[in-house]
């Protein structure tokens, strides 16, 4: 059965508390962390999938990207060394129905998962999840004091649309600073 890019009303309710495969391998540049896949991402079995939703242009605004990957060529982003997975695995209409304590099991999941992989950086994309999910609520947007091992931890702006306190050029410049760090 063929994804569909553009998921009717009855697909987007079947895709609550889907998950979705994350875009991963060991020793990537970065793994990007979105909070949790909306329907959009959990019907089309994509990440960031939803229209309006900023990822792929700040992606490659950054310089991270040569041209503008779209969400159903996230696969090609492993051969960059960039990945993707979530917080909270489970998909919902919107991050605010997710608990404290499932952002704090993601957190601790995402720890492992980080242990495993090993890669270079780890940008979690929304500072609210990331201080719940590892018990920093003072922490803000940019490379954090403490990583996981080896591996940087930075927090980027949360890019979809809903976001109103950064544009697409803000946001793009918080993942150029991300590049630059690990160029």
């Amino acid at each position: 059965m063929q994804t569909p890019l553009r998921p009717t009303a009855e697909q987007l309710l079947a895709a609550r508390d889907v998950t979705i495969p994350d875009i991963a391998a060991p020793g990537l540049r970065v793994l990007f962390c979105g909070i949790n896949p909306g329907l959009w991402s959990g019907a089309t079995g994509r990440h960031f999938a939803r229209p309006g939703n900023r990822f792929w242009p700040a992606l490659h605004r950054s310089g991270f990207t040569d041209h503008q990957y779209r969400p159903e060529e996230q696969e090609q982003l492993l051969a960059l060394g960039l990945g993707i997975t979530n917080v909270v695995a489970r998909a919902t209409a919107k991050a605010d129905e997710l608990t404290a304590d499932e952002f704090r099991q993601g957190g601790a999941a995402l720890v492992e998962r980080v242990t495993r992989l090993r890669p270079r950086a780890l940008a979690v994309l929304g500072i609210g999840a990331y201080r719940t999910a590892f018990g920093r609520p003072r922490s803000t947007v940019g490379r954090q004091p403490d990583g996981l091992g080896d591996t940087e931890v930075w927090v980027l702006p949360n890019p979809s649309g809903l976001n109103a306190h950064y544009t697409l050029d803000a946001l793009a410049a918080e993942f150029g600073a991300l590049r630059e760090a690990v160029a």
